[in-house]
């Protein structure tokens, strides 16, 4: 790639007020950039403004004219207590906390929390059980006497009961939920099979994700896109956005589908607990939804399986991505990941309406069970406790809200390692229809 500086006159479009403390420079390259054609010559012009480094791309040519778009190329700066402030509020935080220093281990963390949140209670755990089951049987009575217009609140209740069930079964992977493992292991496989998820090849997946959070390529939760996938074709360009955007609250689906089913993705000694794990899913699949449909037709398999099946999705997807997704949290190469960053700094305490957090056992109570995946979920709020006393400065919050997902779906999308993502709409502009009509539609209200 041959680079060579010039000085050009094309004035920076900010207002005549704003254009003071600006100092620049301008370079010109050849480089890939979405919907523009191969070998291009690109302007970029790097510039200080109040503080921030930012980078402006300035095509040559394009469509016969300058399109410019402007972009900061630093990261947030968590040391200054105004600017985290100023963060908190534009993404739709209560707190960004300060960044952990590099000598904290999470060992230290571990060790500041009490002994007794790693306690298992049995009353405790099956009292959840039993909350669990209440209250998806009371949601399937409520589908099945609801009128047609009462149907979505009935398919929200039960749908976020049997996210219940899969918080039983997350307890159970983690030894959490009891202490005999073969209790574990049956009371985690029923519990996923309403979802038809396998117990199995989850429970070996997730474990990776909890030992490699935040990680590039490694963590097997959400991940930034690379530019090189949105580089690769129109077609999987525009899924992506798509995925990444209007239909993210869903895109779990997808993960569970490429992740579980696939044998090749698993070790040999992990095989045979694989396929007991599939094979119950698919005998769950092959009586449980012929019985339905017998008893109620396709119409009921729709709406007393799929549409509460839907909206377990929509938290499972919605869960992933404010537990560690954040235009301030970066994703990190293994060289320069720190634990004890990635599970105190990279995890979010969220606050969602109180029926949500009792249905979904207080998972959302996500930065203890990052510390330590072996605390039950009934004691996952005293140990939170314990956190904010010791290390409430470090800490992320929010209480869900529309500018969150606001944040997150528009401008959480392709990794950088400097600004730690960048938004489809500066990548790709003229294919981000998608992430532009959300940025006009979704209210901006934290």
């Amino acid at each position: 790639m041959s680079t060579a500086s010039f000085v050009s006159t094309t004035p920076l479009q900010l207002p005549s007020t704003q254009r003071v403390g600006l100092s620049s420079g301008y370079s010109v390259s050849r480089r890939a950039v979405a919907g523009v054609p191969a070998g291009t010559f690109i302007v970029t012009k790097d510039f200080i403004y109040k503080g921030q480094s930012y980078r402006q791309f300035l095509p040559s040519k394009q469509r016969g004219r300058f399109q410019a778009a402007v972009l900061p190329i630093t990261p947030p700066l968590l040391d200054d207590e105004e600017k985290r402030k100023q963060m908190s509020e534009e993404y739709g935080f209560r707190q960004i906390g300060e960044q952990l220093p590099d000598n904290v281990t999470l060992k230290d963390v571990m060790d500041s929390l009490p002994k007794e949140v790693f306690e298992i209670d049995d009353l405790k755990a099956w009292t959840s059980v039993l909350i669990s089951v209440t209250s998806y049987a009371l949601g399937l009575l409520l589908i099945s006497k609801a009128h047609w217009y009462l149907l979505p609140l009935a398919w929200a209740w039960t749908g976020t009961a049997v996210t219940g069930f899969f918080v039983i079964g997350h307890d159970c992977a983690h030894k959490s939920f009891s202490r005999n493992k073969l209790v574990e292991d049956i009371v985690g496989t029923l519990a996923f099979l309403p979802l038809i998820y396998p117990y199995e090849p989850w429970r070996f997946k997730h474990d990776r994700h909890h030992a490699k959070t935040n990680m590039l390529i490694e963590d097997t939760a959400w991940q930034p896109v690379w530019q090189k996938e949105i580089e690769t074709s129109s077609i999987l360009r525009k899924a992506i956005i798509y995925g990444y955007g209007p239909i993210r609250p869903w895109m779990s689906i997808a993960h569970w589908l490429i992740w579980h089913f696939d044998l090749k993705k698993f070790r040999p000694n992990e095989l045979p607990r694989v396929k007991i794990s599939l094979a119950s899913v698919f005998a769950f699949m092959a009586i449980g939804w012929p019985m339905i449909i017998l008893k109620s037709g396709i119409a009921g398999w729709f709406k007393f399986w799929f549409m509460p099946w839907m909206v377990y999705h929509f938290w499972m997807s919605t869960f992933t991505m404010v537990h560690h997704t954040a235009p301030h949290i970066p994703f990190k190469s293994s060289e320069e990941w720190n634990a004890a960053q990635a599970q105190l700094n990279g995890t979010v305490h969220c606050d969602y309406p109180r029926w949500i957090e009792t249905l979904c056992h207080d998972i959302n109570v996500h930065v203890p069970h990052h510390i330590s995946p072996r605390i039950p979920s009934y004691n996952l709020r005293a140990a939170y406790d314990s956190i904010k006393q010791n290390w409430g400065k470090y800490i992320n919050e929010a209480s869900w809200n529309w500018r969150l997902m606001k944040t997150i779906l528009t401008r959480c999308h392709v990794y950088d390692k400097e600004r730690y993502y960048v938004p489809f709409d500066e990548v790709a502009p003229e294919e981000s229809q998608p992430i532009k009509f959300l940025k006009k539609v979704m209210p901006d209200y934290a």
